[in-house]
């Protein structure tokens, strides 16, 4: 297809079979990201006993891909931005197909948790291409109605994944879940080179600050190694101590370099509001909470209640269906009365649902000890996620509203890497913990009760640190049109995006 020229108004209508194609490539890519990261955690299970690996190995298998996407998902943007979105895009999505192949032939958990690293590079490229192709494309009257059907059936791909990876684990091999990706990856690029107009913003000219990225990807590492190898080996050794300094002063200097940088990929200057940083704050609180209660929740169903894999996928499903329907009722309410109220009382609904998660043992029955605690789970997530977006995209500069979501995105992706790492040995499960029933359920009872108390905390924060914003006009703001994904889905860098012809 052609897209307009240079400087002209992007002119794609969602009802023309143009504009068609452009929504199913920028859907299924975001899928594809999206529905791997959450397979893996049912497949951990199938995947510890076939290598006949530790925690620690389980922990690095889902760490590592989160590492790599939150260190380079700010600098994929800026890359998006200056090169051409279609094509980071198109090379983000041959990157994770190529490295599921990896994943899918890994011959030990060693060589697994080299592969989800190289997925993870590969998503942090496709992940913010995909809705900045949609603004980029679409003419403005078309646009949201496109990101809103981009997130509608975002949120169908994402609920049909665990279904459809539990059963390819339990009827074959936890090793088709990454085969799988390889059709679809085809698919994503046959139609994007064919239908997906390139974009990129003319404005930028700088360098990306690569480096930047490199540091904080680095420093991440370094503190997750530490905290993970810390409780696994003992900390009287001076490797987790020496990783973890190293990972903080890595940290410490990526701040320093942005604070310096001509095109930061994460301009410092947001955090002088007070809002987007107490936001920020609650989201590392309550995703740490997340992150780590849902990696558990699967070995616990499996491995303690006795759920197959497919009956561990399907379990949540209902918090999937609530999210899609409450979401846009949610943002629209914190639209009408600000945002406080439900970010406060959000959290504490979830606190309520991962408390509720360490009634489950081994009987594991669905509808007593699962599903309740699932429905609460859900419907705090539905209170909470879409106000604490438009907060944090209210409290940036217009031009800024891409780098604070994905700043955003970063900080709850760093609060569940940091609490996956922790969150086992805070609740006394190392080694081989997960191989014995007994051990891991009490385990799970404290981690659930853990998680619960740190949401508390973000209910906490939230009521003490955000503030409604005044009404400058007696018309209320409307809602935001990407809901239901939250925190997994930042819009582009820059609100100008600039349209060329495709080559």
């Amino acid at each position: 297809m052609t897209a307009p020229a240079a400087g002209t108004e992007p002119a794609l209508r969602l009802a023309s079979a143009s504009g068609r194609w452009v929504l199913f490539a920028t859907v299924l890519g975001s899928s594809l990201a999206a529905i791997d990261a959450t397979v893996v955690g049912i497949a951990l299970p199938a995947i510890g006993q076939d290598f006949h690996a530790s925690l620690a190995d389980l922990q690095w298998v889902v760490t590592a891909y989160t590492l790599t996407l939150a260190g380079l998902l700010l600098v994929a943007g800026a890359l998006g931005d200056r090169y051409g979105r279609k094509l980071v895009f198109q090379i983000g999505v041959v990157w994770f197909a190529i490295a599921s192949v990896l994943c899918g032939l890994a011959p030990n958990a060693q060589v697994l948790i080299g592969a989800r690293a190289l997925q993870g590079v590969g998503a942090a490229l496709l992940t913010p291409g995909s809705l900045a192709i949609i603004e980029a494309s679409f003419h403005p009257d078309d646009r949201g109605k496109a990101i809103g059907a981009w997130s509608g059936f975002g949120g169908v791909g994402t609920a049909i994944g665990p279904f459809l990876g539990g059963w390819l684990i339990q009827a074959v091999s936890w090793r088709l879940i990454f085969a799988i990706n390889l059709p679809v990856a085809a698919l994503i690029v046959a139609v994007t080179w064919r239908h997906v107009p390139e974009s990129r913003d003319m404005a930028e000219t700088g360098r990306v600050d690569i480096g930047g990225g490199v540091l904080v990807t680095l420093g991440l590492i370094g503190l997750t190694y530490g905290l993970i190898d810390g409780p696994a080996g003992g900390w009287n050794r001076p490797a987790p101590l020496a990783s973890v300094i190293a990972g903080v002063i890595l940290l410490v200097a990526f701040v320093l370099r942005e604070r310096r940088a001509r095109n930061p990929v994460m301009p410092l200057s947001l955090f002088s509001s007070t809002q987007f940083s107490s936001a920020n704050v609650v989201t590392f609180v309550v995703y740490a909470a997340l992150g780590g209660a849902l990696f558990l929740l699967p070995i616990q169903l499996e491995q303690v209640s006795g759920y197959t894999a497919l009956e561990a996928g399907i379990s949540l499903l209902p918090v999937t269906v609530i999210m899609l329907l409450l979401s846009a009722r949610s943002g629209a309410l914190a639209a009408r009365i600000g945002p406080r109220l439900q970010m406060t009382a959000g959290p504490l609904v979830i606190a309520a649902g991962l408390a509720l998660f360490a009634r489950i043992g081994h009987s594991g029955d669905y509808l007593t000890e699962v599903l309740p605690a699932v429905l609460v789970f859900g419907f705090g997530l539905a209170i909470n996620v879409a106000p604490l977006t438009s907060t944090v995209l209210a409290a940036a500069p217009a031009e800024n509203a891409g780098a604070a979501s994905a700043i955003n995105n970063d900080v709850a992706r760093a609060g569940s890497l940091i609490a996956v790492a922790v969150l086992p040995a805070a609740a006394g499960l190392t080694g081989a913990a997960y191989l014995h029933p007994d051990l891991f359920a009490a385990g799970f009872r404290m981690a659930s009760f853990i998680s619960a108390g740190l949401c508390v905390l973000g209910g906490a924060l939230a009521a003490v640190a955000i503030r409604n914003p005044r009404r400058a006009a007696a018309e209320p703001a409307p809602a935001p049109a990407v809901l239901h994904c939250g925190l997994d889905c930042p819009p582009p860098r820059t609100a100008q995006s600039v349209t060329e012809s495709a080559t």
